[in-house]
């Protein structure tokens, strides 16, 4: 399948993700409220090709149910290799088969098992934060480290090398790198899983890597390449996204300090838990990362699609449709935010997602309480978003306590 070529002509077309105004950097593009208001959908430019800005709530979450509507995005697939292939870039029954095999490591019962050791690691981050001195920059010395310890445990993969794989990261998420620049990233982490799994083969443990090998690579039901390209996936997005969550709530808690106060006082995790999904509904960090393709002519908020035409799940526009939520611009942690799109919807939501609410639940209130005197360590206008990454947040936090 492959979109159309006369539709492809993406010149003049408004680049999508569009900049976030820097005077409101937390709130989603401006121009997302005409898109969303304004009849049909919007033709926009992804990354050189032309494609459906879908925005509205309604209308998002039909198409990312409708069988229709295709997650094998001809653009999107990376190729590591014969035969390998990416969950998150397949469609029923085969999606469903190869997510059947990673799920039992994300379930509520193994997070729960997890959430101490996390606390641990919370803890830990904050003394080493707190014993090089105040100010840091708690991107590199809390939000960052969290997640990638997590993920890293879960999968198997050496914490040592998290340096090696947050710099492919880095290259793989830019918005600005070449091609060739990210095709020279995908093979060195593409390599380096193909000879982890390898190893795990030879040494066992009872992370997801060498769990997977075990029940499923010797009974011959997937390859080493598709392994190797789901744990790209995994790690890849397993520490970016909630990173970025940890850091940007963080910032958006210090601009709202009586919700901070009410995540830093409570005892009660429904009011974490809840605090959490309004972050996630209302700082919506991934942005434009999630496409599908239609695989017939169909119309979608009165929009005709035709068959092979790329669209663009405009998922910040949607978590602040007032027709989700009522005063969706206000942050209120007390609302029911729950059925927001941050992990996007339908049988293609985010894998992770029990986890990474864990981690935010725990890393958000442990740093709120172990330093009660948090505050920003530069005027806000200084702090440098990332407007020019697939997922957005905050270069850089520099925080004083």
């Amino acid at each position: 399948m492959s979109t159309t070529t006369e539709a492809d002509d993406a010149i003049g077309l408004p680049e999508f993700p569009a900049d976030r105004d820097a005077r409101c950097p937390l709130a989603p593009a401006p121009e997302y409220r005409e898109w969303r208001e304004t009849d049909g959908l919007r033709r926009v430019n992804f990354r050189g090709h032309a494609a459906w800005a879908v925005s509205r709530y309604e209308d998002v979450t039909a198409a990312m149910t409708d069988p229709r509507i295709s997650a094998e995005v001809p653009i999107q697939q990376i190729s590591m290799g014969p035969g390998a292939q990416m969950f998150p870039r397949m469609d029923d029954p085969e999606h469903a088969r190869l997510r059947r095999m990673l799920t039992k490591d994300f379930t509520v019962k193994r997070v729960q098992a997890m959430r101490p050791r996390i606390e641990e690691m919370a803890n830990e981050f904050i003394d080493t934060m707190v014993a090089s001195g105040s100010p840091a920059d708690l991107v590199q010395a809390y939000a960052l480290p969290i997640p990638s310890l997590v993920i890293s445990m879960l999968l198997g993969v050496p914490y040592d090398d998290h340096a090696f794989f947050q710099d492919v990261t880095s290259v793989l998420m830019s918005r600005t790198a070449t091609e060739e620049e990210r095709q020279k990233a995908r093979g060195s982490l593409f390599g380096y899983l193909l000879d982890l799994i390898g190893k795990k083969e030879r040494e066992p443990d009872d992370a997801l890597i060498s769990r997977v090998a075990r029940e499923h690579l010797q009974e011959g039901q997937l390859s080493r390449e598709t392994l190797a390209v789901n744990g790209f996936i995994l790690l890849n997005a397993g520490h970016e996204t909630t990173a970025n969550m940890i850091a940007l709530g963080t910032l958006t808690l210090l601009e709202n300090p009586d919700a901070l106060a009410r995540i830093r006082d409570t005892d009660d995790p429904k009011v974490v838990s809840a605090a959490v999904e309004e972050l996630l509904r209302h700082l919506t960090i991934v942005h434009s990362l999630v496409t599908r393709v239609a695989k017939e002519d169909i119309e979608i908020g009165g929009q005709l699609v035709r068959a092979g035409d790329l669209l663009v799940m405009n998922l910040s526009a949607a978590n602040w449709d007032p027709g989700f939520v009522s005063d969706p611009d206000r942050l209120d942690i007390d609302r029911d935010a729950r059925g927001h799109v941050a992990f996007g919807h339908g049988v293609h939501q985010c894998l992770g997602q029990v986890l990474a609410r864990a981690e935010l639940e725990i890393a958000l209130p442990v740093l709120l309480r172990r330093l009660p005197g948090l505050r920003l360590a530069v005027p806000p206008e200084e702090i440098r978003f990332r407007n020019d990454m697939s997922v957005y947040g905050v270069h850089a936090l520099p925080i004083a306590w």
